[in-house]
C-alpha cells in the first residue's frame, strides 16, 4: 500500500514537471533571446521592425432565411459608393450625348440655313435675268416702271392689267407669269366660296360652326384666310363641281394672250373625302399662272366676264384694240356680290393688310403655303372698286414669299398709280373687323389669320386682334349696304354681263364727287342758339342711398 502512494506521488510530480516544460518552450522568443518580452523597435531610420502578423476574428457568417451571406455595414458602404460612382458616370456621358446632339441639331440648323440662303439668293439671280428677257414693246412704260420698282430683287412676278377690257398693261418676268403653273394656295378659296354660293351651300346672312364654341361668316373667313371654313365647304359641294367651278373661272386652260409658250396650268386628279376639303383651302395640285388669277380676279370685278388678256405690241393694235371675251362665266351676280365684304376686308383688316391704299378701296385675296419644300406666296386683287380699272396679281417664291409681301407689292403698285388709275370714292365696305357682332364669333383668337400660322416668319396676329377690338361695324351691316347700293339699279341695267358689278347708277356721270380726304372746315357755331342745360339734381333716392358696405350692413 505505501508502495503504491509513492509511486503516484512520482507520477504526478513527473507530470507537473512535463506541464512546465511544455509552457516555457512554447512563449515566443524575441531578437535578444529572452523569451516572453515583446520585440523592441529599431532605432534607425529607414528600418521598419519587424511586426507581428495581425490576428482578426473570423467574420461572422450572417445568413438569411434563403442561406444567402448578409452583407456587414462596410460592405453595404463600399457597395453604395460604387453604386453612386457609376450612375454619376452614366449621367455624365448622358449629358455629353445630350450636348453633342444639341451641338449637331444647330450645324445643321445652320447649314439649312445657310443653303436656303443660296437658293434665295440664285433664285432671285435668276428672275432679274428673265426680267432683263421681257419683251417690252406695248407695254405702258409708267405702270411698268412702277410694277419693277414694287418687286425690286425679290423672286417674283407681276401681271397688271385692265379687268374690264383685258388690257395688259404690264408683266414682270413673263418667263414666270406665262409659262410656270404655282399652287395657288389659299387663293383657291375664291372659287371655293363662289361655288359654295351658287350651290346654296353657304348662306351669306348667317354664320357657320367652325369648332364647338365658334362661328365663322363667309366676310371674316375671306379676310382672315379661315382654313375650316373653307374645308367644310368644299367637302360639302364635291370634288366635281368643285373642278367644274375652277374650269368656269379659266383654270386648267390657257387665257388666250397674245404671248407664246403660255402654260394651261394643271387640274388635281379625282379624290374624296379629306383630300377634297384640304383641296379646297390650299389648291392642292392645281397649277395656275399669274396670267389665270388676272383674268379670274378680272371676271369676279367686271360681272362675270372671262376676258382674253391682250398686250397691244403697235399704235396700230392700239388703234384697233377690241376686247375679246372668251365666255361668261355661269355665275349669278349676287354671288359675286357676297364675295366683295371678305375680298376688301382682308385688305383692310385681314391678311393682306399690307395692300391697303387709304384713297381707295382695293379688294385682294391672299395665299400662302408650302410648295416641294419652298414658300409659295400669292396676292390676287383689283381696285378701285366702283369702276375697277387695275386687277394685279403678284406672285413670290423663297423668303421673298413670307409675311404677305406679295400683298406689299400690290399696295405699292396701287398707291403709285392712284393718280393716273385712283377713284376719289373710298367706300366704307368691310372698313373694320366686325368684332362680336353680325354674329361672329367672340373668340378674338379663332379670327386670326391662319395664313399666317402656317409660315414660320414674322407674327402678325397680335395686329389682328387688335384690329378687332377696335370693331365698330358688323358684317350682316356691310352685307345690307352692299345692297342698298344696287337697289336702283334695274334688271334692264343689269344684263348678264354688260354693267360693271360696282357702278354706282343713282348718280349722273356729270356729277362731281368730293375726295374722301379733303379737309372739311367747321361750321360757325351760334352762341346765342346754345342753351346752358341746368345741372341734373340729384334724387331723393340718390341721396338716401347708402355709399359704404357697412351702411348696408348696418
Amino acid at each position: 500500500m505505501r508502495f503504491n502512494n509513492s509511486i503516484f506521488k512520482s507520477v504526478c510530480v513527473v507530470f507537473t514537471l512535463v506541464i512546465s516544460f511544455t509552457a516555457v518552450c512554447s512563449k515566443p522568443v524575441n531578437a535578444g533571446g529572452h523569451p516572453g518580452r515583446k520585440p523592441e523597435r529599431s532605432s534607425r531610420r529607414g528600418q521598419s521592425p519587424a511586426r507581428e502578423p495581425r490576428k482578426t476574428k473570423p467574420a461572422e457568417r450572417r445568413l438569411t432565411s434563403a442561406g444567402r451571406e448578409v452583407p456587414g455595414p462596410r460592405n453595404s458602404a463600399s457597395k453604395r459608393q460604387t453604386a453612386n460612382r457609376s450612375v454619376l458616370k452614366r449621367q455624365r456621358a448622358a449629358e455629353m450625348r445630350r450636348i453633342e446632339a444639341r451641338r449637331h441639331a444647330e450645324a445643321v440648323r445652320l447649314a439649312a440655313i445657310a443653303q436656303q440662303r443660296a437658293l434665295d439668293e440664285a433664285m432671285r439671280s435668276e428672275v432679274q435675268t428673265f426680267i432683263g428677257r421681257d419683251n417690252t414693246t406695248g407695254e405702258d412704260a409708267d405702270v411698268r416702271r412702277a410694277a419693277v420698282n414694287a418687286l425690286g430683287s425679290h423672286a417674283g412676278t407681276v401681271v397688271v392689267m385692265d379687268p374690264g377690257t383685258g388690257r395688259v398693261y404690264s408683266i414682270v418676268n413673263q418667263e414666270w407669269a406665262l409659262r410656270r403653273g404655282f399652287k395657288p394656295c389659299s387663293t383657291i378659296k375664291l372659287v371655293t366660296g363662289l361655288a359654295g354660293l351658287n350651290e346654296n351651300v353657304i348662306d351669306p346672312s348667317d354664320t357657320t360652326k367652325i369648332s364647338d364654341s365658334n362661328r365663322m361668316s363667309l366676310t371674316d373667313a375671306l379676310a382672315h384666310s379661315n382654313n375650316t371654313y373653307f374645308q367644310q365647304v368644299g367637302g360639302r359641294v364635291g370634288y366635281d363641281k368643285m373642278v367644274s367651278y375652277a374650269r368656269r373661272l379659266g383654270l386648267g386652260e390657257k387665257t388666250g394672250i397674245n404671248a407664246p409658250n403660255e402654260s394651261p396650268g394643271q387640274m388635281p386628279s379625282p379624290r374624296s373625302g379629306y383630300a377634297v376639303n384640304h383641296m379646297s383651302s390650299h389648291g392642292d395640285d392645281f397649277k395656275v399662272t399669274a396670267v389665270q388669277l388676272a383674268t379670274l380676279v378680272s371676271a369676279m370685278a367686271n360681272g362675270g366676264k372671262l376676258l382674253a388678256p391682250n398686250t397691244p405690241r403697235d399704235s396700230r393694235d392700239t388703234k384697233e384694240f377690241k376686247t375679246k371675251v372668251r365666255r361668261i362665266v355661269n355665275l349669278d351676280l349676287d354671288t359675286l356680290r357676297y364675295m366683295v365684304p371678305g375680298m376688301v376686308g382682308a385688305v383692310n383688316y385681314g391678311s393682306g393688310r399690307r395692300a391697303q391704299n387709304p384713297q381707295e378701296t382695293v379688294a385682294g385675296k391672299t395665299g400662302t403655303c408650302i410648295e416641294q419644300g419652298t414658300w409659295i406666296g400669292l396676292f390676287a386683287s383689283y381696285a378701285p372698286l366702283v369702276n375697277p380699272r387695275l386687277a394685279v396679281v403678284v406672285i413670290a417664291r423663297g423668303a421673298d414669299a413670307h409675311s404677305h409681301f406679295p400683298a406689299a407689292v400690290a399696295g405699292r403698285i396701287y398707291r403709285d398709280l392712284n393718280s393716273r388709275f385712283g377713284t376719289p370714292t373710298n367706300l366704307q365696305i368691310a372698313a373694320a373687323h366686325a368684332g362680336n357682332g353680325g354674329g361672329l364669333n367672340s373668340d378674338p383668337k379663332v379670327s386670326l389669320n391662319e395664313e399666317d400660322t402656317e409660315e414660320d416668319a414674322e407674327n402678325v396676329e397680335a395686329l389682328d386682334a387688335a384690329s378687332g377690338n377696335q370693331a365698330t361695324r358688323g358684317t350682316t351691316r356691310s352685307a345690307n349696304m352692299l345692297e342698298t347700293s344696287m337697289t336702283n339699279v334695274t334688271s334692264a341695267q343689269m344684263p348678264h354681263a354688260a354693267q360693271p358689278l360696282w357702278r354706282d347708277t343713282r348718280t349722273p356721270a356729270s356729277s362731281t364727287v368730293k375726295r374722301v380726304l379733303m379737309p372739311i372746315p367747321n361750321r360757325p357755331v351760334d352762341v346765342r342758339a346754345v342753351v346752358a342745360k341746368p345741372a341734373p339734381r340729384p334724387s331723393a333716392q340718390s341721396q338716401t342711398r347708402p355709399r359704404r358696405v357697412s351702411d348696408i350692413q348696418r
